[in-house]
């Protein structure tokens, strides 16, 4: 009897410590090997289930794809890091990617911090002057009821701190900054900011905390949401003819992300392109060259409308499909 295959999927939280460093550290999936249909008809029952396991898990995380989108953020947050070289006695500037759901506005942030983790641990050691563990990138996700104190404490559960949860804003404050000098940390993701709304007192006290914070850690803060400009927090909820007082829209940098889109020359072959390498990865017996970027280009684009994450549902679930 075969022994049993171990869950293929990786199920760790980004905004543990734990988590980030399984997804930094993370070797890259082996593809499966691509079986003709007589091949698989004759797989047994426990083999051409495993097959179709394996198969299923590949299609759901393809990827990173590097689109123009991705590798246009990653060289403007490349500049604002890298100029962000200041000592701690400066306030470092901030980037913002600001744009509609379904993007890949998560996936654009998750992979810049993680290519910075891997590039600070190489150049630098696992271990700091300190002999603290080095941990470059801090990342945390906001919830519809964050507040200042919450924040804190989500900074704090991410360096798995005893007692993350106990205390008031400003002590759970103070050993977050702890923490993030002690570990050497760069760069602290911030993503789902959009929960914030500044017309709310908790709302408007987060935002201000972010300034106390950009004053306070001496790291660049990569924030990640959905229309927050047009939500007021990069001016701070301030009232119309105010928003020249507003310091983040003076200190962050705002960068957006675009769909694809098919009505030039150019747009079209961007989004073939990026039809080609989908199909490059695709592990199914009925592999042929140009069955997605050729067959179904006009299909998929109308089905996305040039969003990527409806694109790679629509490519995730029609790989089921034809597997089952």
């Amino acid at each position: 009897m075969s022994s049993p295959l171990l869950p293929a999927e990786r199920a760790y939280s980004l905004s543990t410590r734990s988590g980030w460093e399984q997804f930094v550290t993370a070797l890259p999936r082996q593809r499966p090997d691509l079986l003709t249909r007589a091949r698989i008809s004759e797989l047994s029952g426990q083999a051409r289930a495993e097959y179709e396991e394996q198969r299923s898990v590949w299609h759901a995380n393809l990827g990173p794809l590097r689109t123009p989108q991705m590798r246009a953020v990653h060289e403007h947050l490349d500049d604002i890091v890298e100029a962000n070289r200041q000592d701690g006695d400066k306030v470092k500037g901030a980037a913002v990617i600001d744009a509609y759901p379904g993007l890949g506005k998560s996936t654009i942030a998750q992979v810049f911090a993680r290519e910075f983790h891997q590039r600070q641990v190489s150049l630098y050691g696992p271990v700091t002057g300190g002999g603290h563990d080095r941990i470059p990138v801090a990342h945390v996700c906001l919830t519809s009821s964050t507040s200042k104190r919450s924040f804190n404490a989500m900074l704090c559960r991410f360096f798995g701190l005893p007692g993350h949860d106990k205390g008031n804003a400003e002590e759970l404050g103070h050993r977050a900054a702890d923490a993030v000098l002690a570990c050497d940390v760069r760069l602290c993701v911030v993503d789902d900011v959009h929960f914030l709304d500044p017309r709310r007192r908790d709302g408007r006290d987060v935002a201000n905390h972010f300034k106390y914070l950009a004053n306070t850690f001496p790291v660049t803060f990569l924030y990640v949401g959905v229309g927050l400009e047009r939500r007021g927090l990069v001016s701070e909820g301030l009232a119309a003819g105010e928003e020249e007082l507003a310091q983040n829209a003076r200190r962050w940098t705002t960068l957006g992300v675009s769909p694809f889109e098919i009505g030039t020359e150019d747009g079209r072959q961007t989004w073939r392109q990026l039809l080609l390498a989908i199909e490059k990865d695709l592990v199914l017996a009925g592999n042929r060259p140009g069955m997605v970027a050729d067959d179904l280009a006009d299909y998929l684009f109308a089905r996305s409308t040039g969003h990527f994450a409806s694109l790679m549902t629509l490519i995730t679930r029609g790989c089921r499909r034809a597997v089952r």
